[in-house]
């Protein structure tokens, strides 16, 4: 199993550390309600160092990239992310990824820890016009510092002006006396908040600078349990959960990252795909009955016909409600559609409800 830079730090704060993609990681310290309930609040810090990071560059880069994911990147400019996945040619994703824009011909792809070797493969697959690849997953370490307090704590240790920071932008800067610092205005929470990529030699003073230097702002280590929670209110796709190789970007409601402006691989497809209507959507849903839907749980209809499959689930901190993801027969997927979830011996009723659950 590996492990991150910071692992001995997780334990040594009393982690409950569990195997994840791969990785020695942590699961929770103080436990998932405060944590979760911290970076909605004031500020949460998670070590993502799993995630995995590839460099393409040269003048190759830009149309490998065009060509391997379904966004279109030729309006993106220098220093802006973008949210995309990359099709396979079997109507299903390979992987959701960020897009980091340095300049034309220099890009960061940021990939899920369970994948990076999956990815690097189909990427190079498709390396024709040689492309420079890196792939730097190793070299790299990771934090999200997410929550509405971020800004507040993170300004003293940089001279990057972050409240100028768009939401999906990044810069290269300074960072807890660390030179060449990605810092980007992205997460996974809903909650604000940065991520910032740091070469694995520095990630424990930046860890230690961070958690030294609080003032009088609530700042706690939160682990992937907060994480699941975080992601889920906000109605964001867990990869290997609620999207996968055999479901859609468009049945996965991820057709405004679906851009039909270029060509890319199994556009076509999912090109009549669209045209011709889809058989099932992703929706979310809130549990009308005591009961929390699971991955794997079956949806059906009010005759006991199977319509679906429960894909995430869990309760809600913010809300005190179960919600939960699946895809249904289209005919069920409009809003306020009544489905119920077999959960162990019971069928139990639930409702469509618009996405994101939980509205800042």
């Amino acid at each position: 199993m590996k492990t991150t830079a910071l692992t001995r730090k997780h334990i040594e704060l009393g982690a409950k550390m569990v195997a994840f993609a791969g990785y020695n990681m942590p699961l929770q310290y103080e436990g998932l309600k405060i944590e979760h309930q911290t970076v909605r609040k004031s500020v949460g810090v998670f070590d993502v160092s799993h995630m995995g990071e590839f460099f393409i560059e040269g003048p190759a880069s830009s149309s490998l990239i065009q060509q391997i994911t379904s966004n279109d990147i030729s309006n993106m400019s220098d220093g802006q992310v973008q949210y995309s996945c990359m099709p396979n040619l079997q109507g299903g994703i390979v992987d959701d990824l960020l897009v980091y824009r340095f300049h034309s011909e220099k890009y960061m792809l940021v990939v899920n820890a369970s994948n990076i070797d999956k990815d690097w493969q189909w990427i190079t697959k498709f390396n024709s016009n040689n492309a420079e690849l890196k792939n730097c997953s190793d070299d790299y370490s990771l934090l999200a510092i997410q929550g509405p307090k971020a800004i507040a704590l993170l300004q003293q240790h940089t001279s990057v002006d972050l409240s100028n920071m768009k939401y999906y932008t990044f810069s290269l800067g300074d960072f807890c006396g660390v030179s060449d610092v990605i810092i980007s205005a992205t997460g996974y929470t809903g909650s604000g908040g940065f991520e910032v990529y740091i070469k694995n030699e520095n990630v424990k003073l930046i860890w230690d600078t961070i958690f030294k230097h609080t003032g009088d702002i609530d700042i706690r280590p939160a682990g992937l349990a907060a994480r699941d929670t975080l992601r889920l209110e906000m109605g964001f796709c867990l990869y290997g959960n609620d999207i996968d190789d055999s479901t859609s970007p468009l049945e996965a409601g991820l057709g405004w990252i679906t851009k039909f402006t270029t060509d890319f691989n199994n556009s076509d497809y999912l090109k009549l795909q669209k045209e011709q209507g889809l058989e099932r959507k992703r929706v979310g849903f809130v549990m009308k009955e005591k009961g929390i839907a699971r991955k794997g749980y079956i949806i059906v209809d009010s005759n006991g016909n199977q319509i679906g499959e429960v894909t995430s689930g869990t309760m809600s901190p913010s809300l005190n409600l179960s919600i939960g993801m699946g895809y249904v027969q289209k005919e069920f997927s409009s809003l306020h559609s009544e489905i119920y979830i077999r959960i162990r011996n019971k069928t139990l009723k639930a409702e469509v409800v618009k996405l994101p659950f939980y509205k800042s």
